[in-house]
């Protein structure tokens, strides 16, 4: 495979878990509102509760298989070509495991936005685009823990807030289908470390759409993988009932 440029289509693999009980793990990148990116991404992987300690057991057995302890962070920042087969192994378990699923929301052009016209902050905003992202994720016959990364200080009260805004969406009042939003810190958890990964992708993707203005071989292979595993080239949104793999592009100037 190329590492030279972005590849744009192959077969497309997707499945459903029904179930009661899920974990939600989320990240973002690129969120901050003067931090030069040009894109944001959220991304989110779940998978069924009760699966997680064998999915975890699995990443952390694709790392040790490279020489990784179980405890090393991989994140997305340190990919790099003497590591890029880990990532991709990563990425295969992804889309080889039919409980993993994910979600990501794009928005297209930060420097459209216009905190001012709605009479909000970046920081609310960027809440609404977190529930926005998640929304679509939740079933009513269906039970949801949702863990974020911890960020600040503030990370806890505003948990709180977005887990207050999905269930009242969802008329869910005594929480009884989002049971917890709560903060935790990335490198604790091996599932928040995929989402790290395909969160990152998808910011890539976006902030870099002529890759020959961005020297990484290794990110660009990455990206090319989820691509091809996924069958969508991530610049446009899927259908909204995609599960194993669905991407939602905002873009600011659709929302005035």
């Amino acid at each position: 495979m190329s590492n030279t440029g972005f590849i744009t289509n192959s077969a497309a693999r997707f499945s459903q878990y029904d179930g009661n009980d899920f974990n939600v793990y989320c990240d973002e990148t690129c969120h901050l509102e003067h931090d030069g990116a040009h894109s944001m991404a959220l991304g989110a992987v779940w998978c069924p509760k009760a699966k997680v300690p064998a999915i975890n057991a699995r990443i952390r057995a694709i790392k040790a298989g490279h020489g990784i302890k179980g405890q090393s962070e991989v994140k997305w920042t340190k990919a790099s070509p003497g590591n890029l087969q880990l990532y991709l192994d990563l990425v295969d378990h992804f889309f080889d495991d039919d409980d993993l699923c994910f979600r990501t929301l794009i928005v297209k052009d930060k420097s459209k936005l216009r905190h001012e016209d709605f009479n909000q902050t970046h920081d609310e905003w960027y809440y609404k685009m977190y529930f926005d992202m998640l929304k679509v994720i939740f079933r009513p016959t269906s039970h949801y823990y949702v863990y974020i990364d911890i960020k600040d200080t503030h990370s806890g009260e505003n948990a709180r807030k977005l887990c207050d805004v999905c269930a009242n969406n969802a008329y869910d009042f005594d929480h009884q289908i989002v049971r917890r939003v709560q903060p935790i810190r990335s490198e604790e958890v091996q599932l928040m470390q995929i989402v790290d990964i395909f969160t990152g992708a998808m910011g890539f993707r976006h902030n870099h759409q002529d890759p020959t203005q961005y020297k990484s071989p290794a990110k660009t292979a990455i990206v090319n993988r989820i691509v091809n595993r996924s069958g969508y080239n991530l610049m446009r949104s899927t259908l909204p009932s995609a599960r194993k793999f669905n991407v939602f592009i905002w873009d600011p100037e659709w929302n005035r």
